[in-house]
């Protein structure tokens, strides 16, 4: 990748832990957004204001009624042409500009790895540009609202949704999610951070009620989010399906009002996820905008909304707001000045930061006896399963992208909740081809993986056998395990017991388990990772990239080290037809109540509390070269400054991922910086990371404010959550904090 791209590896990064409110666009340019929402507001009639309130889904919308060039897409929002004021057209998602079930026949777009992979690189710089990148493309296409920026916290690695995510801690994903949000946004258009909140899994997504406290909340998700926040500066939230303390997340005045509103001030709206809106009251708790309201049991912000203003149970001014709301964004980011309108995309040039993605965003897991990378020796390889054939695996549901080429295998999904919207699809580089590209004078097979005696005869005749090992994920439905699917963990152990030198690939959506790691040298963690996905598992197992990616996600042994090791709600019956009544189309379980029993402490902070040993760490991934910490100063106060030198120890060039964290008087361990300097051989360099003082406190709910409590904490210099290398300790100085 060009060295512009990787700005986050030196002073762009240096004061990473910092992440309190960041300046937004400056004030006059605020100011003047605010001024133009006010004119334009003060020049609609009451039903222009309502237009703005709500929209459909562009199928829905008989052709001969489509404005011209409308897109098909997430949804519309109709504009009123008389004051300037554009339609608002929308797509999914984070990972690209998706098409799901190919509503624009035959449209592709470059497909970015996952989220988690994004998150795996550690690096805001690429994953503002993989933003500024995909909010390009989704101009070309005619769209100006992106609803990108998912940021819910990995609290189950069970849940369906985790591929889109950006892992378990709220400063890692806050941090990234914010850097997103910004690149989309660099191109005129809206990004949508969502889904607000606690949205942690699928089953019950719209009829369970999640149960926690806000102390927890705030130290947790709802940190996630405000980070991003600050960060990012997102036109509009996405508002969740599920309750939080039995109130729908849409209608929820604590979200909404309390926190958005009065604590964190936001300027923009607040739209709702598809199909989540119950009730024309939710204008009054702090919804702006229903959404794709034919999934809606009833159109409220327009049909169900009128006759209540008309009898003033929901006063005019309500409207009012929300429109206003609607028009600062438009005009903040603005919307009404960006043509949009087709053009050409170089997809060649975004498949570039695409493929720099997937090299960062790869994990080497495991690495006994230096296996990796392949010695340029190397006569016979053997790759088997995972269709890498055909190519990389991608995630269901809403945020899947067709990738540049098209799919070349789709498998649909038979049943369940995600059956009408979902599907298995593998496209991109396939992996195959880019080994025999790669590994030129080897003789490189393949084998499908089917038949794990086969497969282990091929493997046997081989100097190294390369396995592909997959996950399906989808959102509207969680997993029943951590197994990969089918057999294929029979497989890896039937191919490790007959070759000694087996590297397996891993894609996957989320963490899984290993009944068969003891036997296998070299595993990595590529999960789906997009457009180029196949080249840079080809480039890392040759050495050509020397891996970074380090996991933003812990890997259990098992469930049983899970808070939960029943997925809540997993084992209840299918909804009724009253529970789908009540509760709309996207009702996949009867109602239930979900509790979190690490509360704030999600993923690694879990493991840190109960004292743990995971399979994997979060943070964890190791390089082909070694690094050493040294010459520790940390110091102390109203928050905490930490420097230390990191040198590479090793023999070739590369980057390193240092992290930092704070262990507080009867707390577990957390996050508060990390960098990633790139290295050559015998290079050192002085990394200087200062706390966001929110991350060194509580939340005093009766205060209303994050506390610092005074006294002696622990400051580690550590290559994982697990692995910490220098430690010291610092005073803290009482301070309390707006939330």
């Amino acid at each position: 990748m060009k060295p512009a791209a990787r700005l986050s590896c030196s002073a762009a990064m240096l004061a990473l832990g910092c992440v309190q409110s960041q300046a937004n666009p400056v004030q006059a340019s605020r100011d003047t957004a605010e001024a133009r929402a006010e004119q334009a507001l003060s020049q609609m009639t009451l039903e222009e204001k309502i237009q703005l309130l709500h929209g459909t889904m562009p199928l829905f919308i008989p052709v001969p009624k489509r404005a011209p060039g409308m897109p098909v897409g997430a949804g519309v929002i109709a504009g009123i042409e008389r004051l300037g004021i554009p339609p608002q057209y929308a797509t999914d998602a984070s990972l690209g500009v998706s098409n799901i079930m190919d509503m624009r026949k035959g449209d592709v777009a470059t497909a970015l790895p996952s989220g988690l992979s994004l998150a795996s690189t550690w690096n805001p710089a690429l994953v503002r540009e993989g933003g500024r990148m995909i909010g390009s493309e989704a101009v070309a296409k005619g769209f100006n609202v992106m609803l990108a920026g998912g940021v819910n916290l990995v609290r189950d690695p069970r849940a369906g949704r985790n591929f889109e995510y950006l892992g378990e801690d709220p400063l890692l994903g806050g941090v990234l999610a914010g850097a997103q949000i910004e690149g989309v946004q660099a191109n005129g258009i809206i990004a949508t951070i969502k889904h607000f909140a606690l949205n942690n899994q699928e089953i019950g997504r719209s009829s369970a009620s999640v149960e926690m406290d806000e102390a927890a909340m705030r130290e947790s998700d709802l940190l996630a989010f405000q980070i991003g926040m600050e960060r990012g500066n997102p036109g509009s939230v996405m508002c969740s399906y599920n309750k939080v303390g039995g109130t729908y997340a849409c209608e929820n005045r604590f979200l909404l009002t309390d926190v958005l509103r009065r604590d964190w001030g936001f300027k923009g709206y607040v739209m709702s996820d598809w199909g989540a809106v119950h009730s024309a009251e939710a204008l009054l708790a702090g919804l702006d905008q229903q959404s794709g309201e034919m999934l809606d049991r009833k159109r409220w912000f327009s049909t169900e909304l009128k006759p209540k203003l008309a009898d003033g149970s929901i006063p005019i001014p309500a409207v009012d707001t929300a429109a206003k709301r609607i028009l600062w964004a438009i005009y903040a980011k603005g919307v009404d000045k960006t043509v949009i309108a087709p053009r050409a995309i170089d997809y060649a040039r975004n498949g570039e930061v695409a493929l720099q993605a997937a090299r960062e965003g790869t994990v080497l897991l495991r690495n006994e006896g230096g296996i990796l990378p392949l010695a340029a020796s190397v006569r016979s390889i053997v790759v088997i399963g995972g269709k890498a054939d055909l190519g990389v695996p991608s995630g269901g549901g809403s945020s899947q992208v067709v990738p540049v080429g098209g799919f070349r295998a789709v498998e649909k999904i038979e049943s369940g909740p995600a059956a009408t919207f979902a599907r298995r699809a593998w496209g991109g580089t396939p992996p195959l081809e880019a080994l025999r590209r790669t590994f030129g004078k080897a003789q490189v097979t393949f084998v499908d993986g089917s038949d794990a005696k086969v497969a282990a005869d091929a493997a046997q005749a081989a100097d190294v056998a390369v396995v592909f090992a997959t996950k399906f994920a989808t959102e509207a439905e969680d997993q029943p395990d951590l197994a990969l699917d089918g057999r294929q963990d029979a497989l890896i152990d039937a191919v490790a017991s007959a070759n000694p030198r087996t590297v397996v690939v891993l894609e996957t959506g989320n963490p899984v388990t290993m009944p068969w790691l003891a036997k296998v040298p070299a595993v990595l963690a590529a999960w789906y990772p997009g457009q180029r996905g196949g080249d840079a598992i080809a480039e890392i197992l040759a050495g050509k990239t020397n891996p970074s990616g380090r996991l933003p996600v812990t890997f259990p042994v098992s469930v049983d080290q899970l808070p939960n090791s029943v997925l809540p709600g997993s084992d209840l019956p299918p909804p009724s037809k009253e529970d789908k009544a009540t509760y709309g189309l996207q009702t996949n379980s009867p109602p239930f109540t979900i509790t979190y029993p690490e509360g704030a402490d999600a993923g690694y902070r879990w493991f840190d509390r109960k004292g743990e040993k995971p399979l994997f760490a979060f943070g964890h991934g190791l390089s082909y070269t070694t690094f050493r910490y040294s010459a520790l100063r940390a110091k102390g106060g109203r928050t905490v400054s930490v420097s230390f030198t990191v040198t590479n120890s090793g023999a070739r060039e590369g980057p390193d991922v240092p992290q930092v964290y704070v262990t507080l008087p009867g707390k577990a361990r957390r996050l508060i910086g990390w960098d990633k300097p790139v290295l050559k051989p015998g290079e050192c360099r002085t990394v200087t990371i200062t706390a966001d003082p929110r991350l060194l406190a509580s939340f005093d709910v009766a205060r209303q404010r994050w506390v610092v409590k005074p006294g002696r904490v622990k400051i580690e210099v550590a290559r994982s959550a697990g692995d910490p290398v220098l430690a010291t300790q610092v005073s803290l100085a009482a301070q309390t904090i707006k939330p």
